[in-house]
């Protein structure tokens, strides 16, 4: 009895030590990508300053979605909740009493070229459309027919929140994020290695923001996956369409509590000395209109600060789960 005892004892601790260390042993949902976790250095010190490094942020496994959220996925969580994207809702009087009824009508920030040859202010390429959303993402008369596997964008946080919400899963936390980005390389510059190429992901070719030469095929947002993975089998964490995340946004990654600790990630920690007044959250990987002479923000380690309460024409997301 004693030995018998013993034997299931030692079946029921090799049993244990499967489940923890076997590779197929937690599964992800369908269309999620299993991450490993580790420790890795998060930012970089030869960027932007903002992206300023901190050492030894450990990140659990977890699940990844493979590809961006798409119209085609977006569209069947509207119809079975009958949600309402903040681009889809009239501004509010509270926030924006100066306006007109008329004026305060729906509508989101898209991106237009400038015309060749003229000065060039910052900026100056966004205009705020009105009847422009997720449906309609260069505004009332465009259509995503056609482009039901593209990114879904005009995306506030709140939208990308309630997705979540309804699909069971969360957005990606920062650090999640980036870890996942890298693909398991070790302090490289992007996700496939040191030197750019406009083939890996669809980016801005040309000079930015009057002439886009679609060396990669593509002037805007492409379908998801149309550029090879990183190592862990992640499409377009380069480029396509930026990507909310958790976090708040603060300059650069030295206080790295905030990336992990709820209590001290808040609204209130969140800080932007180039616009300290407005609370942001971070977003990841770039767009189709990052481009070397512009931006740039298309690496792993880069990092962009967004209103929560604004969509644009390039912002999208993908979400995270536990593993099962």
């Amino acid at each position: 009895m004693v030995a018998f005892s013993k034997q299931l004892w030692i079946f029921y601790l090799t049993i244990g030590a499967w489940l923890i260390l076997s590779p197929t042993a937690w599964a992800c949902p369908d269309g999620m990508v299993k991450i490993p976790g580790g420790t890795f250095r998060m930012g970089a010190d030869n960027q932007w300053p903002e992206e300023r490094s901190a050492e030894a942020v450990t990140v659990s496994p977890f699940c990844l979605d493979a590809y961006e959220i798409t119209n085609a996925q977006f569209a069947q969580f509207v119809k079975e909740t009958g949600y309402r994207t903040v681009a889809e809702r009239p501004l509010s009087k509270e926030q924006f009493p100066e306006l007109t009824d008329e004026e305060r009508a729906p509508g989101s920030v898209i991106f237009q070229a400038l015309p060749p040859g003229k000065p060039i202010e910052e900026l100056s390429w966004w205009h705020w459309q009105q009847g422009a959303n997720w449906r309609h993402p260069e505004g009332p008369n465009s259509t995503i027919q056609g482009r039901e596997n593209h990114p879904v964008v005009h995306i506030a946080f709140e939208d990308a929140q309630a997705y979540a919400s309804w699909a069971g899963k969360s957005l990606p936390t920062e650090a999640q994020w980036e870890f996942a980005g890298r693909g398991g390389l070790k302090d490289q510059i992007f996700a496939w290695g040191n030197t750019y190429n406009p083939k890996k992901a669809n980016t801005w070719q040309g000079e930015f923001p009057v002439k886009n030469t679609e060396e990669d095929g593509y002037w805007g947002t492409a379908t998801v996956g149309s550029f090879p993975p990183n190592s862990y089998g992640l499409y377009d964490m380069t480029g396509n369409v930026w990507e909310w995340t958790q976090d708040w946004y603060q300059w650069g990654h030295d206080s790295q509590a905030y990336q992990v600790d709820p209590v001290v990630n808040n609204e209130k920690a969140s800080f932007d000395p180039r616009n300290s007044g407005v609370a942001k959250h971070v977003i990841k990987g770039g767009s189709f209109l990052c481009a070397p002479n512009y931006c740039s923000r298309y690496r792993p380690s880069a990092r962009e600060a967004q209103s929560p309460d604004t969509g644009t024409s390039h912002i999208g997301f993908r979400l995270a789960s536990s593993l099962q």
